[in-house]
């Protein structure tokens, strides 16, 4: 992958709360370190509910309260973006479930939980579309930026595909 950009993908159920989330933060993430035009980076999501809709206005006020910029809409997972990522994260063991299920045989895309990366040890990304305020958006928040640089700091000592191992074993 020298010379090319590394490719991210943040998958969650309806790509309005979580993956939106993760998406905004991991790209903040590399433009902070200057790693900006290394990447390109998107989220999808696993069903089709919102395609075409902006994310939920409490995740959007999550990120402008950290001054993270967001702009994209929904979409649902394709088929090519198994061969087009080169990481794709899942938000929690049911998104994993459904990216093992829908991927192709030999696919580029290594499938990620990207909790594993949490260094607190939250691996869950739980979805707080049902929460009746935005605490659960504010966790979502602070778990993607611990999992975000606990993913970059992996990278960079080449440590990657240690967790998809330790993800394979567990399920």
């Amino acid at each position: 992958m020298s010379g090319e950009k590394k490719k991210a993908l943040f998958i969650c159920l309806g790509n309005i709360c979580r993956s939106p989330i993760a998406e905004g933060v991991f790209q903040k993430t590399v433009n902070d370190l200057n790693k900006g035009s290394e990447w390109e980076i998107d989220s999808a999501a696993i069903g089709g509910w919102h395609v075409g809709n902006p994310p939920d206005w409490r995740a959007l006020d999550t990120l402008k309260k950290h001054n993270v910029p967001y702009n994209n809409h929904a979409r649902q997972l394709i088929k090519e973006d198994f061969n087009k990522y080169d990481y794709i994260f899942g938000m929690d063991d049911e998104n994993m479930k459904s990216l093992n299920s829908k991927a192709p045989q030999g696919c580029r895309a290594t499938l990620l939980l990207f909790g594993s990366f949490d260094p607190n040890g939250d691996r869950i990304i739980r979805d707080p579309y049902y929460d009746s305020d935005s605490a659960g958006f504010e966790k979502c928040y602070q778990q993607s930026v611990r999992c975000s640089n606990g993913f970059l700091e992996q990278i960079e000592k080449g440590n990657v595909h240690n967790y998809q191992l330790l993800l394979n074993i567990a399920h």
